[in-house]
């Protein structure tokens, strides 16, 4: 398998959290991992990128621009920034959470969200958006935001390693007293995006 991944989203989500679980995950399969990040200026409300790169030859840790074959938005501004790296057949998760950058909150501009979401359906037919905050906060946390996002993405078969590699994944790298508010935000992401694409092909056929 090669599949490239990107997660963008805003400090404090937890997606730098969210690509270490995909690749604990991927390795756990057998398979080569390579990560990085791209951090803004302020770490907690500042621009993150991750790029998770499974499989494949090259040993670069950076998707290229037009190569995610996945895409994970913790938050729609900033999946909308980052969609140039989204390949032609790519598929993408979005979180409909909205964190307004410095821009909005100064009154310089506006956070069209309709505007926004129609350009991402512009781009792909694959997409799933989801309130990855009500999930989370439903299992425990909204801080399990990370682990919905990534419930979702197996779930839909977006990404294509099991549940039970993540379970162990989150086993070995979160602590114990958050084992299982963690699982049970992930198997609520993949749940609902199990049901999403079921519905989406039974429509297809009618």
């Amino acid at each position: 398998m090669k599949t490239d991944i990107l997660i963008a989203g805003v400090g404090g989500q937890g997606q730098i959290l969210a690509s270490r679980l995909i690749g604990v995950a991927a390795i756990l399969e057998g398979y080569s991992v390579r990560t990085g990040e791209t951090i803004g200026m302020a770490q907690r409300g500042g621009s993150v990128v991750s790029h998770v790169r499974i499989g494949g030859d090259s040993r670069a840790a950076t998707v290229p621009f037009g190569r995610a074959d996945l895409m994970i938005g913790f938050e729609l501004c900033e999946t909308v920034r980052n969609i140039k790296r989204l390949s032609e057949n790519g598929r993408l998760i979005v979180n409909t959470q909205r964190i307004n950058p410095v821009t909005v909150s100064l009154g310089m501009e506006k956070y069209d969200a309709a505007a926004m979401e129609e350009s991402l359906r512009k781009v792909t037919g694959r997409l799933i958006m989801i309130d990855g905050y009500s999930l989370a906060g439903e299992a425990g946390s909204v801080k399990a935001v990370n682990t919905v996002l990534l419930g979702a993405a197996v779930g839909s078969g977006y990404l294509p390693i099991s549940r039970e590699s993540f379970m162990e994944a989150i086993r070995s790298i979160i602590p114990q007293r958050f084992h299982n508010l963690n699982s049970a935000a992930f198997d609520s992401g993949y749940s609902l995006a199990g049901r999403i694409i079921a519905e989406n092909a039974e429509l297809s056929m009618r």
